[in-house]
């Protein structure tokens, strides 16, 4: 696996903290999933299950979509892979998906969220509610850190599985 992560600061404003420490984690996924075929990426972690590590690319440009440009700034936009009738279709059909695909949409996002934020007060309100409550910047961004840092140590044991690179 290529690191490519840039180990956030020891000493930072708020803002550039909390937002080194997202890039960390984006950039972790990237390399948990560095150097896999297609076939590798679509590989299940263990049944009954169907995470993946093309599933969780694909979940996490969901989850970026939705919660900067729809919770920040309450564009509306729809999802890529799920909907009310296949929630989980970000994990659950992989067969036509490719990891160029699934990878530029996610890096897209990534992109757009990073615009959507740069500069903003910690304290911005979102222009959407969640669950009929208003959520600052700050919130979204400490979510992301948990979210990521979650997928990753998922990302982490499919990685393993598939063949036996363990990493930070």
């Amino acid at each position: 696996m290529t690191d490519t992560r840039v180990d956030p600061p020891f000493i930072a404003d708020e803002s550039a903290m909390l937002h080194s420490w997202l890039d960390w984690h984006r950039e972790t996924l990237a390399v948990k999933c560095d150097g896999l075929s297609d076939e590798q990426l679509r590989l299940r972690a263990a049944e009954p299950s169907t995470l993946s590590l093309l599933g969780l690319v694909r979940h996490m440009a969901e989850v970026e979509r939705n919660w900067f440009r729809n919770i920040l700034n309450g564009e509306g936009v729809a999802p890529f892979y799920y909907s009310d009738d296949d929630p989980d279709g970000d994990f659950d059909t992989l067969e036509t998906s490719t990891a160029e695909e699934a990878f530029a949409r996610w890096r897209g996002e990534v992109e757009h969220a990073r615009e959507l934020s740069a500069g903003l007060s910690m304290d911005t309100i979102g222009k959407t509610q969640r669950r009929d409550q208003d959520v600052s910047l700050r919130w979204i961004l400490v979510h992301m850190i948990e979210e990521y840092a979650r997928h990753n140590g998922h990302a982490d044991i499919v990685r393993q599985r598939i063949d036996g690179v363990t990493g930070e």
